[in-house]
């Protein structure tokens, strides 16, 4: 019970200090029917939709519009180092990434699915890899210190779009692994001054990784209440 309750404390202290270090201070407001027409160059890798055919590319529909404008902005800026995109964001001003934002936002993503694994433990033993999965999103690692990844993200995996968490249900299993190596790695550091996901990703091993990248690329957001 001990571990539990410290697990769940560290998330919440977490979930506070990546809401400070993943918000921009101040962000224009979206218009998603204007960003329709401006987020037309994007098509080719994350889909017209927002909804990308390849893995290579995240999928962006239905991701929390704070979420995206952050990563929109820290990519041109250079916070945030994605080759792909060198050069693809020179002609947008904050307003039109904020309606590019916007319009993603309001599309609908298709879940990628996740799929039966095996990973293999530091320990060498081989264990059920959508079951391993599921136990870090929702409970973490209390003995490495890892928090449940739901206390950011939420149980379903739609994230907290007014914090700036991002969604991770539906997103591709490859795209989310790529990403949590890289805030292991530290190649990935725009996570604020905080470090939270560097902090988290560095205490996960490749098998936890892989495993919670692929339950959350199968996970179902519960339907929001018009």
């Amino acid at each position: 019970m001990n571990s539990i309750v410290k697990n769940t404390a560290l998330a919440l202290g977490l979930t506070v200090g990546l809401g400070m270090g993943m918000a921009p201070l101040a962000m224009a407001e979206g218009d998603a029917a204007a960003g329709q027409t401006k987020a037309a160059q994007c098509g080719a890798c994350h889909g017209a939709d927002g909804n990308s055919p390849a893995p290579t590319f995240p999928k962006l529909a239905g991701q929390g519009e704070k979420y995206l404008l952050k990563q929109i902005m820290d990519i041109k800026s250079g916070a945030r180092e994605v080759p792909q995109m060198v050069g693809q964001l020179d002609n947008f001003n904050e307003q039109d990434m904020a309606d590019i934002a916007a319009y993603f936002s309001s599309q609908n993503m298709q879940l990628s699915g996740s799929k039966p694994m095996k990973v293999k433990l530091n320990s060498g033993d081989t264990v059920d890899g959508l079951k391993l999965g599921r136990n870090i999103f929702r409970a973490g690692n209390p003995e490495t210190g890892v928090p449940a990844c739901m206390g950011c993200h939420s149980p379903t995996g739609k994230g907290n779009a007014p914090a700036g968490f991002p969604r991770l249900s539906g997103q591709y299993a490859e795209y989310v692994e790529t990403q949590l190596k890289a805030f292991r790695s530290g190649a990935r550091a725009n996570d604020g001054e905080t470090r939270v996901m560097r902090t988290v990703a560095k205490q996960l091993s490749d098998a936890e990784i892989s495993a919670v990248a692929d339950y959350v690329a199968g996970l179902m957001p519960a339907p929001t209440s018009e």
